[in-house]
């Protein structure tokens, strides 16, 4: 009898902890929503403005009244001017966009409406910046996104993709495809290698007198599975599967950056920023914020940005694992 009371006390610690999850997840996805809105569309912001701004709060504390009484009305008549199209020629024109990555890549939804974006008012000479915050995940999903950035340089217009935090995995398959790669010094970059891995409950199943019964039909249609036994045959039959994904990303690398060492990268290890550079997976030790302020005197930046409403499910899958990642 105690032996029940104990297994009972256990199932009801693990569905409490579940529910729990589940909870914190709908909580997580809540604020978030709160906090979002729930409005599709796309943002264009002007950064030169915005930065130009920025610098004239800081003169106004640091330079002398009437110093800064000329140099303010001198940027008002600038920034007049620029929107009126009048005074100096036409500049070159970089687009500024974001990609915070999660497992399933779901950023891509909103990168592909970016660049549709861009591509429609495009012109000779336009550069796209990406910042790229990415620790991997799903392949098809990172395949996909890396796509979207290859539609930019199928365009002819020079992409470049700095990294600030991480572009490791998937997110190094979608960084590999820059024109120009930059890389904080500390930046995480790499990860070229594939991984799968999953936890099998068979021997706990059999010990408490439950079955699993899984009917397939495609000798490989299922390898490894989380409740059934698994097998010798199903695990190398993975582990091939997962070659021939690393064979495909070890190709896009290839592809894209000619110059790598390919046997001593694609390792499945990651380096820091100062590390890459030495191996060439990144061009240039330089954060995004030190390149916008140099493109700053000689360009138009402009951040573009689509709001995407998500669904529930997304929403509280994205929550929860939030929570889980914390």
């Amino acid at each position: 009898m105690s032996e029940f009371f104990a297994d009972y006390g256990l199932f009801l610690a693990e569905l409490v902890t579940v529910l729990g999850l589940v909870l914190a997840g709908v909580l997580a996805a809540v604020i978030g929503a709160r906090r979002a809105g729930d409005k599709d569309g796309l943002s264009v912001k002007h950064l030169n403005e915005q930065m130009e701004q920025t610098a004239n709060q800081m003169k106004r504390v640091l330079l002398p009244k009437q110093q800064f009484k000329r140099e303010a009305k001198a940027l008002a008549k600038v920034l007049k001017d620029r929107r009126r199209g009048k005074g100096a020629p036409a500049r070159k024109r970089i687009f500024v966009l974001d990609f915070k990555g999660d497992i399933r890549a779901s950023a891509t939804a909103s990168l592909r409406q970016e660049v549709s974006a861009i591509l429609a008012v495009a012109r000779d000479g336009d550069e796209v910046l990406l910042r790229l915050e990415n620790a991997g995940g799903a392949v098809h999903e990172h395949g996909l996104a890396a796509s979207q950035l290859l539609r930019i340089k199928e365009r002819g217009l020079h992409l470049m993709i700095a990294v600030d935090k991480i572009a490791a995995s998937g997110g190094y398959l979608m960084a590999c495809v820059a024109d120009r790669l930059f890389a904080a010094p500390f930046a995480i970059v790499g990860s070229i290698g594939v991984i799968a891995q999953l936890p099998n409950f068979h021997r706990m199943l059999e010990q408490k007198g439950v079955d699993f019964e899984q009917l397939t039909a495609g000798r490989y249609k299922r390898t490894l599975t989380l409740f059934g036994e698994n097998t010798d045959e199903g695990r190398e039959k993975l582990k091939q599967e997962l070659e021939d994904v690393h064979a495909l990303f070890k190709a896009q690398v290839a592809a894209q950056r000619p110059q790598v060492e390919l046997d001593r990268v694609a390792t499945g290890e990651h380096w820091y920023g100062t590390q890459a550079l030495e191996l060439k997976l990144v061009d240039e030790i330089r954060t995004s914020d030190d390149f916008l302020l140099e493109a700053l005197e000689k360009s138009d930046l402009y951040h573009v940005a689509y709001k995407r409403r998500r669904s529930l499910s997304e929403r509280v899958l994205g929550g929860a694992q939030a929570w889980l990642l914390r």
